[in-house]
């Protein structure tokens, strides 16, 4: 790999409250590098999501180093980081189009060039002609949908998803994956996916970071060696198989 996009190394996170404290991260390492996309995989309150707010600068580790190309974390929340979260959090009152351009908007980009983009990433993410809708016009995925071209509009370097698919009916989540990776594959960009579906986790993923239970522990991080395009058949083959096998393995199922 060339020099990382993201750098972590020994992180830890501790919260403290009412007077106690909480170890929610013991020991994290994992180097991405640009145009990855990496799952990052593991049981439900193992830490993932705590990892995903100290790359997004939300949270400061208390421990090992943390960086974003030459740039220590936590930073001022800005351009460099886009987020998808499990809802889309798109606001009633604003049109879809409106709702992309947000972002734009409040890191005072230019007006006019950040609605042109904003409408090529709509198109870009199947949602041409619903600009003016509202939210509530459109289904659950569509609004995923529109939140990924959200977090597109201000050309981040990375994009952080943190279980985006969780809340969608099984059918939909198959085609939002496959959307995904048509995408990723569209805009480069760098993508760490936190999901703790592990068929989600080898489907999508370049790479692939197991967290094992609670405090967060890197319990292993490996390529992901199937073709593109990915398609559902995908999921039938041997291959695909094995790297499940190996994360169950490292999960404690075996």
């Amino acid at each position: 790999m060339t020099e990382p996009l993201i750098s972590l190394k020994n992180v830890r996170k501790i919260y403290r409250t009412g007077g106690r404290e909480f170890l929610a991260v013991s020991d994290v390492t994992i180097d991405i590098g640009v145009g990855e996309m990496v799952s990052l995989v593991g049981p439900s309150g193992c830490g993932k999501t705590t990892v995903l707010k100290i790359l997004a600068g939300l949270h400061e580790a208390d421990g090992g180093t943390a960086r974003i190309g030459t740039e220590s974390i936590p930073f001022e929340p800005g351009r460099d980081v886009g987020m998808v979260f499990q809802q889309a959090l798109l606001l009633k009152w604003r049109r879809i189009l409106d709702n992309v351009v947000l972002p734009a908007e409040i890191l005072g980009l230019p007006v006019k060039a950040s609605r042109e983009r904003a409408r090529d990433l709509l198109s870009m993410v199947g949602l041409s002609g619903f600009e003016d809708k509202y939210p509530h016009e459109l289904s659950g995925g569509m609004q995923q949908r529109a939140a990924i071209a959200r977090a597109l509009v201000h050309d981040p370097k990375l994009i952080l998803m943190d279980e985006p698919f969780g809340a969608l009916d099984a059918l939909t989540r198959e085609r939002m994956n496959l959307e995904m990776l048509r995408i990723w594959q569209e805009s480069g960009k760098t993508i760490v996916f936190v999901t703790h579906s592990i068929q989600e986790a080898v489907f999508l993923g370049s790479r692939c970071a197991v967290l094992t239970s609670g405090p967060a522990r890197m319990a292993d991080t490996f390529t992901i060696d199937l073709p593109h395009p990915r398609t559902v058949d995908l999921k039938t083959t041997e291959t695909f198989g094995q790297y499940t096998k190996r994360i169950y393995n490292l999960l404690g199922f075996a």
